[in-house]
């Protein structure tokens, strides 16, 4: 358990805890905290799910700029890379991640919340890459996984401006999911994952894969990454099992099987 990010374990699900006061700002220390949790949630076999949580008034409100901003290139490198290697680690992992948001998520905060599978917002939540205004742009994939959501030119105004969207507009950009009032939104978003972790869990790690592959791949290559890993899940318990259940008219029991 790191000074300032936490792994918290109940019933399947992981919770990744940012709680660095007062706003969860994403410094070296944090971006390596937060690598070291999901590394351990990645290889815990009673983690079948995460939820990334900043607590019930924000998520991340970007980076610690009052410690960057005298920094060199090279002084500020690390914190970046940290930051961006975790975003990549949560976007390969085999589990399926959803991030919590209450309040903010800007800058690092939000590229954060980009690696995760879903984002699910409080009513009252605050997303956007502000950057611009400080001389800068995002470092660790903000550019990257907005486009792929929503497309470059929804990516080049949020970019540009360094606009805040309001919950509703994020959702209907495509930035996030699912609104849910302030106070239940972490409880909806442990929910969702425990009922991952209790799924299927070799298929959405599949599902995950050949989603990813979407994003990164051509078209004929994707198409046949998506075959191989329909046709991998073959012979699995949980494909017996879901079948099997399919054609007795009952629920299927998978309980969250690693295999």
């Amino acid at each position: 358990m790191g000074e300032f990010v936490r792994l918290e374990v109940d019933d399947g699900v992981g919770v990744i805890r940012i709680d660095r006061q007062p706003a969860n700002a994403i410094d070296l220390q944090v971006g390596l905290e937060l690598g070291e949790a999901v590394r351990e949630a990645e290889e815990r076999s009673d983690v079948g799910a995460l939820v990334v949580w900043g607590g019930q008034k924000l998520f991340a409100a970007g980076a610690d700029i009052k410690a960057m901003a005298g920094w060199s290139k090279d002084e500020v490198r690390p914190s970046v890379q940290a930051l961006g290697d975790v975003c990549e680690l949560l976007e390969r992992i085999r589990k399926i991640s959803i991030a919590a948001i209450t309040g903010f998520a800007l800058g690092g905060g939000l590229e954060l919340a980009l690696a995760c599978d879903l984002r699910y917002l409080a009513d009252d939540a605050r997303v956007g890459q502000p950057e611009i205004a400080l001389g800068v742009i995002p470092g660790a994939g903000g550019t990257q996984r907005l486009t792929r959501l929503v497309g470059p030119g929804v990516t080049r105004q949020l970019v540009y401006t360094g606009m805040q969207l309001d919950a509703a507009t994020a959702v209907r950009l495509g930035i996030a999911e699912v609104i849910h009032p302030a106070g239940t939104v972490f409880e909806e978003a442990v929910k969702d994952a425990r009922s991952f972790a209790g799924g299927p869990r070799r298929a959405l790690a599949a599902a995950k894969h050949a989603i990813r592959a979407a994003t990164e791949t051509s078209g004929s290559d994707g198409m046949r990454v998506e075959r191989d890993l329909f046709l991998d899940l073959f012979g699995t318990v949980d494909q017996r099992e879901g079948m099997r259940a399919f054609l007795e008219k009952r629920p299927p029991r998978f309980g969250g099987r690693r295999g």
